[in-house]
């Protein structure tokens, strides 16, 4: 018996199945009820594995429970503004200097200032190289050369 035949209990009618008509044999109604019988084995044989093996999914799959939301003006944040030039870019300006830290390599000690940047949290602040943000930004220092917030 085809496979296909024994999945789906009838012929296959694509043309790669088709035979000459000249080749069909006609049996009899027994030959008939044997190949029934044989389907319904075969089909048997398939839904008991399929049950097993849905047995073996439904022990792994585990129940969920959502929660329904529910809605609260709290919730809902408010966007900040943002000043933008023509082409829609904006530039990040220093607010304060959190904290400075020195750096000793082999040769040399680097001093380094952690920036808070304007539309940014405390936490998003980076760490930069204390001359160059006098180079760039010399108003967030004062004249004694220490750190200072800008407002």
């Amino acid at each position: 018996m085809a496979p296909y035949e024994a999945l789906y209990g009838q012929k296959c009618r694509s043309p790669l199945c088709w035979s000459d008509r000249s080749d069909v044999v006609i049996l009899g109604p027994q030959y008939l009820q044997e190949t029934t019988e044989a389907i319904k084995v075969i089909q048997g044989r398939m839904k008991a594995a399929q049950d097993r093996q849905k047995s073996y999914a439904d022990l792994k799959r585990q129940f969920v429970e959502y929660q329904r939301y529910v809605p609260d003006t709290s919730h809902v944040l408010e966007p900040e503004e943002l000043e933008m030039d023509d082409s829609l870019a904006y530039e990040e300006r220093p607010i304060c200097v959190l904290d400075s830290k020195t750096r000793d390599t082999r040769r040399k000690s680097i001093k380094m200032i952690k920036v808070q940047w304007s539309n940014h949290s405390p936490e998003e602040a980076t760490w930069e190289l204390e001359d160059d943000m006098m180079a760039r930004y010399p108003e967030l220092f004062d004249s004694a050369g220490e750190s200072s917030k800008l407002s």
